[in-house]
């Protein structure tokens, strides 16, 4: 009987997981195959300096330079999901972005790589929207929760195998992750291809008042955005978390290689399998303990997560306590990723998913793009130990913004209630 009630309270944790469409279920396995051969992005501050031969300042500001024509690339495929609709755009451009890395993989370790490396995230960006677009329309509130933490974990189930061969292959034969990135980028497009259909005529549906937000509308996402003013603080304060956790791919890296000279790039892609392996065992067990907590609140939380766990390393750089960093900055990944991408598109209208899905990452993503090169600025004149530190610092700040951005959403909802309470 203990068993049973054991397995009972063992199997809820999966129940987000079940009943959603089988789009959910094809399109989190094609994530999971991407994700799989994903190995560009992750090693790309190792590329640039290992490989190439550039300093680590100048490898900051290629990867800034990267993120902010990625950022236009999303305001470009932003406008045209809304306009032609999700399926098309993600199938041209996520194919142009896997044909530049296998041109890539023909290239000599040049300028020229960088500019592949550059064009084919760019591509990539532009279909971005309309993968977040497709997935809003194919969820509900009610689903969306399980939706976005089921993607999550499936990202992390390929992460768990791209970065140990993406270390290993790095030193000697950079041209294959090329190849094996652009060829499983290839296998995500004929999966969606063959069986997701097109979703944008149900951005017409009609909704209810549980849906209100997401109700169609006409206007500029400008307009939108004004309406809504907490999707402003919301990107605002995001900025920040992101700003912090583009350290995870570029300060981190830089310090494993001064810890483990002889083997950075391997124990980094150890590092990064392990916080895909927290992820995988973790998830649904945090997602549940979460459940019924207000985003902004478990964002919160997760900015505590964030601020011990980043700032870490600035105290202590031996590598048993790496892996702690490492398990604390999940954790909080986990919160954060769970509860930021429902908490937008329930307060989108279904109008203006593929803009919305390309206007806040510009500025939550800003935070991502400038943190490589504002911490590669403060390296020059200061130690990797202190640039943790200012790291650190930033985090709890932004942790702190959080908890006001809480109080004036719990302030907001209380006057909205008061007002339709009132006899007319």
């Amino acid at each position: 009987m203990k068993e049973k009630i054991t397995q009972m309270k063992f199997t809820k944790i999966f129940n987000p997981y079940k009943g959603l469409s089988r789009e959910i279920y094809i399109l989190a396995f094609g994530r999971m195959i991407n994700a799989a051969g994903s190995f560009i992005f992750p090693l790309l501050a190792l590329i640039l300096t290992l490989k190439i031969g550039f300093n680590k300042t100048d490898a900051g500001y290629i990867i800034s330079a990267s993120g902010i024509l990625f950022m236009f690339s999303g305001m470009i495929g932003g406008k045209l999901t809304d306009c032609f609709g999700r399926k098309k755009i993600i199938i041209i451009f996520n194919s142009l972005g896997a044909i530049s890395y296998l041109i890539a993989a023909c290239l000599d370790t040049s300028n020229y790589l960088v500019i592949m490396i550059i064009l084919a995230g760019f591509l990539m960006g532009i279909a971005g929207p309309a993968s977040g677009g497709l997935i809003a329309d194919i969820t509900t509130p009610k689903t969306r929760d399980g939706a976005y933490s089921l993607f999550y974990m499936a990202m992390n189930v390929g992460f768990t195998i791209s970065p140990i061969i993406g270390g290993l292959l790095l030193e000697n034969y950079l041209w294959l992750l090329f190849l094996l990135d652009g060829v499983t980028s290839l296998i995500a497009v004929l999966l969606t291809y063959i069986f997701i259909p097109e979703s944008i005529n149900k951005t017409k549906e009609k909704l209810g008042e549980d849906r209100k937000h997401e109700k169609h509308v006409e206007g500029s996402i400008l307009k939108v955005l004004l309406e809504r003013p907490i999707l402003i603080l919301f990107a605002m304060v995001m900025f920040g978390y992101n700003f912090v956790y583009s350290q995870w791919c570029f300060l981190y890296p830089l310090h494993i290689s001064k810890i483990v000279p002889n083997n950075g790039p391997g124990f980094y892609g150890t590092l990064v399998s392990f916080n895909a392996f927290i992820v995988i065992t973790m998830t649904p067990i945090i997602v549940k303990i979460i459940s019924g907590k207000k985003s902004i609140g478990r964002i919160f939380l997760g900015g505590i997560f964030y601020t011990i766990g980043f700032g870490m390393p600035g105290f202590i750089s031996s590598v048993p306590f790496l892996y702690i960093s490492v398990l604390i900055i999940t954790v909080g990944e986990i919160i954060v990723t769970t509860s930021s991408g429902p908490f937008v598109v329930n307060h989108t209208p279904a109008s203006h998913r593929g803009r919305m899905e390309a206007v806040m990452p510009i500025i939550m993503g800003l935070g991502f793009t400038i943190g490589p090169a504002i911490t590669g600025t403060i390296l020059k004149v200061t130690s990797i130990e202190n640039g943790w530190r200012f790291v650190g610092l930033v985090m709890l700040i932004f942790t702190f913004f959080t908890y006001l951005l809480y109080d004036y959403d719990e302030r907001t909802k209380n006057k909205s209630v008061s007002s339709s309470e009132m006899p007319i």
